[in-house]
């Protein structure tokens, strides 16, 4: 197979008042036809996020915004219609915001190298949406909690 897939650098600095130093990272393999949408799923999923209620939004290079569409807000473009490949080239930088109250910030880097997914992920079916293939750091819970005491399970 081809080297056609993109490898993304995600590093979250921080949101809800924490500021993540160093920043914990992942590193995602993203296909050609996997749209801005599926890459904030998986995002979210890797940075352990739970509660989806809230708003996302990509800013691209040239200032674009990728998130929900609004006809409200016809600058910000749909997150489902968009494909990351055919937006970002290797090395170009953009951002992710999770949670546009709690303003989870992440900084995004597409890597110089595509690569041959069945080198990173296996022979096997490819991966239908973006997947990390590696990851570092300790992941804040979305709302700060350090325990499960603070869950207030009983409630």
């Amino acid at each position: 197979m081809a080297r056609t897939w993109l490898q993304i650098r995600v590093d979250l600095e921080g949101g809800g008042g924490i500021e993540c130093e160093p920043p914990p990272g992942r590193i995602f393999i993203v296909g050609p036809g996997h749209s801005f949408a599926q890459l904030a799923e998986a995002i979210d999923a890797s940075f352990g996020r739970w509660d989806l209620s809230h708003l996302h939004v990509f800013e691209l290079p040239d200032k674009r915004q990728v998130g929900f569409a609004d006809v409200d807000d016809p600058g910000v473009l749909s997150h489902d219609e968009l494909k990351v490949a055919t937006e970002l080239k290797p090395g170009e930088a953009f951002t992710y915001v999770f949670d546009l109250g709690d303003d989870w910030r992440h900084r995004c880097r597409v890597l110089a190298d595509k690569l041959d997914p069945t080198d990173e992920y296996g022979p096997g079916p490819l991966p239908n949406r973006p997947v990390p293939i590696w990851g570092w750091g300790w992941i804040p819970d979305q709302y700060g909690r350090e325990s499960a005491e603070e869950l207030d399970l009983e409630g």
